[in-house]
């Protein structure tokens, strides 16, 4: 009981470590992560794809209100696993910092600098006694001077860059998948079917219950629904 009293005690801060150096509140928001919607996110030669699972709950839902994939400017965009009200404001945190590079420096801000001032956002909530972690996580995919990257920030703040890569339920199953299939020499067009076969490999083929973004010379841009079923 004791043992257990001891715990909750470390559950009720947000900030405290526990004695063994666990952070509760923060591995509690990696688990909501896990319960949302799974997000793919694939680097080809050539650009970036993003992907995103709909989970559409009723047939009376419009599934184009379901956002899962944000551009943040021209040459970045977003895809975000969690609660959905928690990935918004990381967007817009996103955006903001986005904006800020171009009108200063009048240079697009690339994915890893983003990535940076996303995780610091991010971080700065998980040693604060007022506030919780952020229940969500992103990747971010931009093409920016000819080059692709593809990174991702979790609720402690930790960053990581990829070349494949999945958040969100079922993400170590897609994880595997994505390990044997792909190719650091994939084209987009090649990297697009990839992310959306390993997404769809266990559901039912509905351009409805998907959502693709790519990321190229030519900026960001969702697929239309026709696209979609193609790549299906």
């Amino acid at each position: 009981m004791r043992g257990q009293d001891d715990r909750q005690a470390y559950d009720r801060g947000t900030s405290l470590f526990s004695p063994d150096g666990r952070l509760y509140q923060v591995e509690y928001a990696r688990e909501a992560v896990k319960r949302g919607g799974a997000s793919v996110g694939v680097r080809a030669t050539d650009g970036v794809v993003l992907v995103a699972e709909r989970r559409i709950r009723s047939s009376l839902l419009e599934a184009r209100s379901i956002e899962k994939l944000h551009q943040i400017d021209e040459h970045n965009g977003v895809a975000s696993a969690g609660h959905v009200a928690d990935a918004r404001q990381l967007v817009e945190e996103a955006r903001q910092t986005a904006q800020i590079e171009q009108l200063s420096y009048d240079q697009p801000i690339t994915p890893e600098q983003l990535t940076g001032e996303v995780s610091e956002h991010v971080q700065e909530y998980t040693q604060a006694g007022h506030t919780r972690p952020f229940g969500a996580a992103l990747l971010v995919g931009g093409y920016v001077d000819g080059t692709p990257q593809l990174f991702e920030t979790d609720p402690s703040g930790t960053s990581y860059e990829w070349q494949a890569t999945a958040i969100g339920g079922n993400s170590d199953e897609i994880e595997e998948t994505l390990e044997s299939e792909y190719d650091p020499e994939i084209s987009l067009d090649a990297a697009s079917s990839l992310a959306v076969s390993v997404l769809t490999e266990e559901e039912e083929d509905d351009p409805e219950t998907v959502a693709v973004a790519v990321i190229d010379d030519d900026g960001y841009r969702t697929l239309d629904r026709e696209e979609i079923e193609d790549l299906l």
